[in-house]
Parts: structure tokens; C-alpha cells; sequence
């Protein structure tokens, strides 16, 4: 089904989105800590997590080219085993993003108000209503900003790449060629052994969050099919040339027992790399790049949370504000209730309440396991219906076997963390807040069911 939203989103919004999605402020700010985990190897632990994404992403695309709808693996939760499943899935996501917007925007303002010599909530209030506005216009407006956001962010990693390989070589003024040094000379490959790869796998699992909103948005395009397909099959080249190519760069030219997560643009270990090809204003250049991926992350969340909330809306029958668009097809009281609970997530950031943020954002962090996982089960369980329906424009390879081997590998990640005592934290949260829906969807459900 398409929902009764707009058709304003191009397939160059939808690739190119699909491009910079996997490019936020964490592979600039967080690889460190999956380095410092697992040494070079760490290379084994973005590929494994890649190819589980990967994998994901194309059962997820199979299932939006053949039933486009901007509740995404929410409705096909709800197609493939009924209500609750797609009210849990649905309102944990946006659970979710209203919480990473609370994040993502908290660190954006803390460099912007350093920037200018204000207080952090001024920026943040500013670009709270800046992107509430460009969302309110109309859905091309989003798709045109992502567009330039993603393209900004892909030049400036084919950049480091193209700086970090002559480097590699020795190819750039006062630069000699670094061999293998850092790379197997520091303890080996893998100094840390399978547990080290294990660990960094722990880090790096969830850094390609965010690439399932070219899902929700191929329903506001005028060819979903098309655009679902070609912003999958980018996946595949996106992870192994942005990830894989950066961490290589990065562990051939930096010891990987001096590095940690950053706290700073100073501190990243692209800026560290590019500060030895003699770049002048590199931090600053860092602080930017970063600002910029972690607004890009908040307008995309605005987008998919209010559409996310629009299709719940929607499936349940109301014809209430929140399952309305208004007369530029935008859903309108959906993105102003999504942007209020942002602002709320905000201030929670600000206040740092002992224990509730603490639990929030532990919520948060395995949430997408939860996600995935229903994603997975969802596809093994619609695949025969939809091919039933017509011949499929995306297909999952080598169905069911690989479908399997998805949910093993979330299965086992699940048991990994479950073995970590901070990630311990996160699954038991995430798990607290899946029953509470849980309950929550079963009550309203039945409440509607004797109100017919």
C-alpha cells in the first residue's frame, strides 16, 4: 500500500540519502573506541556487522519495493503477525529516535554554542525550529537538504580516503611509506585475540543505525520500487568502501593502543590522520564535518519519527490530527508532537536526571536489535504472500537460508551483550520497554476491538 502522502521525493533524494546515511557523527567520533577493543581486527568486526546489515537492509527493501509504506518495518510487523507486533515495533522505534534526536542535538549545540560564545540550549532551540520549519514546508524540502548533507559528508570521506591512501604510499610532501607497522607490528593483527574482535563488535554493531529511513521515505517517492533498489544494492559498496576503507586507512597510519573513543574533534582519528598530511585547520574542519552529520541525523529523525507516528496513526483507524496530512501532504500535528518530545528529550540531555536519562538511553541502545530481529522474522513470514501478489523488484538472496543466518548472527549478538556488563544494561532496558508497549498495544487493542 502507499500511504496518502506526497510523491516529492526524487530517486537522487533516495540514493543519495542512502549514501550518507551510514555517515554520521559516530564513524568520525566513535571508531576509536572499536579500535582501541579489538586493535587492526577490528576491520573482522565492521565486516561482520556490515554484512548483518546488509543482509537486513535487503529483506527490508525486498518487502518496501513490493508494498511501499511509510511505516516500513512497522506495518510489515503488523501484515506479517498482527497488531501488537506492529504497535511495538512502530512506537519503539519511534521511542528511539526521539531520544537519539535528544542526543544528537545536545552534542551539535555543545560545538555550536561554543562556536558563537553562547549558552548550548540557544543553538539548539534555533536548530530545533529551523528543521521543524523545513519539514513543515513540504517533503522535498527534506529530501533537498539530505541530499546536500549526504553530499558534503560522502566528499568529505572520499577526500580522507584519497589523503589517508597517499599517505599510506608516501606520496605527499615530507610523507614516507608507513608498511605494516601499525597494522601487525603492535601485538599482531588481532592483539586481543577473539574477544578483542568480540568487543569491538559490541562498539561498532549499531553504527549503521539509520539507513532504514530510506525505507520510510521510498513511500513519499514517485517510483518506490526504483528507488528502494538502487538505495539497497548502494549499501553493500557504501559499508565496504566508507567503513571498511576509513578503518583501514586509519589503523595502517595510527597505532591502535593510542586511540579511544573521542571526546573532541581534536581527538578523532580522522583528524588525526589528516593533521599528518600538514592540512592546516583540520580541527576546525572536524568540528564542522561533525556539527554537520549530527544536524543531518536530527533531520532525518524529524522525518522519520513524525512519519513513523503518522502510519501508527493511520493503521489504527483514527481520523484524529495525527492521521492527517495537511495541504502540502505533510503530516503536520505528527511532526509538531515528534518535535515537542524532541525539545522534551533535549531538555532531559540538559537536566541529566540520575538514573531516568541513564535508563532512557540504555533503552535506546539495543532497541534496533529488537528491530532488526522483527524485520527478519517479518520477511521469512510475507515472503511467499508478497511474491504471491507480483514479481518482487528487490529480492532477498538465497531466501530462506540467508534470512536464517541473519537472525543467528542478531541471536548471537544479542548473547554477546547479554555477556558485557554495560550492554548487559541496554538489552534488559530495551526489554523493559518491549513489554511495556507490549501491554500498552494489547490494551488498546482490545479497547478498539469493543469499541466497534
Amino acid at each position: 500500500m502507499v500511504d496518502s502522502l506526497t510523491d516529492g521525493l526524487k530517486v537522487r533524494h533516495l540514493t543519495m540519502m542512502g549514501l550518507g546515511s551510514a555517515i554520521g557523527a559516530g564513524l568520525f567520533l566513535g571508531t576509536g573506541a572499536g579500535i582501541a577493543a579489538a586493535g587492526p581486527a577490528v576491520l573482522l568486526s565492521y565486516a561482520l556487522a556490515g554484512f548483518l546489515v546488509i543482509l537486513v537492509m535487503r529483506m527490508l527493501g525486498e518487502m518496501a519495493a513490493a508494498s511501499p509504506s511509510s511505516g516500513s518495518f512497522s506495518t510489515y510487523a503488523e501484515m506479517a503477525f498482527g497488531r501488537t507486533a506492529g504497535f511495538v515495533t512502530g512506537w519503539l522505534y519511534w521511542f528511539t529516535l526521539v531520544m537519539v534526536m535528544g542526543a544528537e542535538m545536545t552534542g551539535a549545540a555543545a560545538f555550536m554554542g561554543a562556536w558563537f560564545g553562547v549558552d548550548p540550549w540557544i543553538p539548539a532551540l534555533v536548530a530545533m525550529v529551523v528543521f521543524a520549519a523545513i519539514n513543515l514546508a513540504k517533503v522535498s524540502n527534506f529530501g533537498e537538504f539530505e541530499f546536500w548533507f549526504a553530499a558534503i559528508k560522502v566528499t568529505v570521506i572520499i577526500g580522507f580516503l584519497v589523503v589517508g591512501t597517499l599517505l599510506v604510499f608516501g606520496l605527499l610532501p615530507g610523507s614516507a611509506p608507513v608498511g605494516a607497522a601499525n597494522f601487525t607490528g603492535l601485538g599482531g593483527f588481532a592483539p586481543n585475540g577473539v574477544s578483542g574482535i568480540a568487543a569491538g563488535l559490541l562498539v561498532v554493531a549499531f553504527a549503521f543505525g539509520g539507513i532504514e529511513i530510506v525505507t520510510i521515505a521510498a513511500a513519499e517517492s514517485k517510483d518506490p520500487a526504483l528507488s528502494v533498489g538502487r538505495a539497497v544494492r548502494s549499501v553493500v559498496w557504501r559499508i565496504s568502501v566508507f567503513y571498511l576503507g576509513s578503518i583501514l586507512v586509519i589503523t595502517l597510519l595510527l597505532p591502535w593502543n593510542r586511540l579511544d573513543e573521542a571526546q573532541s574533534a581534536a581527538e578523532s582519528p580522522f583528524t588525526l590522520v589528516l593533521q599528518q598530511a600538514n592540512l592546516s585547520g583540520v580541527v576546525g574542519f572536524m568540528e564542522a564535518v561533525i556539527v554537520l552529520s549530527l544536524l543531518s541525523a536530527f533531520n532525518a529523525q524529524i522525518y522519520a519519527t513524525s512519519r513513523m507516528m503518522y502510519s501508527l496513526a493511520l493503521r489504527e483507524g483514527r481520523r484524529g490530527p495525527l492521521a492527517r496530512v495537511d495541504a502540502s501532504g505533510v503530516p503536520r500535528a505528527a511532526l509538531l508532537v515528534s518535535v515537542f518530545f524532541g525539545f522534551v528529550a533535549v531538555l532531559l540531555n540538559y537536566l541529566d536526571l540520575d538514573g531516568l536519562l541513564t535508563f532512557l538511553l540504555n533503552a535506546v541502545g539495543a532497541s534496533l536489535l529488537a528491530i532488526w530481529a522483527v524485520t527478519v522474522a517479518s520477511q521469512l513470514r510475507l515472503r511467499r504472500r508478497l511474491e504471491a501478489a507480483g514479481p518482487l523488484p528487490v529480492r532477498m538472496w538465497a531466501f530462506p537460508y540467508l534470512s536464517w543466518v541473519a537472525l543467528a548472527l542478531l541471536v548471537g549478538l544479542t548473547v554477546l551483550m547479554l555477556t558485557d556488563a554495560s550492554s548487559r544494561r541496554q538489552v534488559l532496558a530495551t526489554l523493559a520497554v518491549v513489554v511495556l508497549l507490549t501491554v500498552v498495544g494489547l490494551v488498546t487493542g482490545r479497547r478498539r476491538a469493543a469499541a466497534r
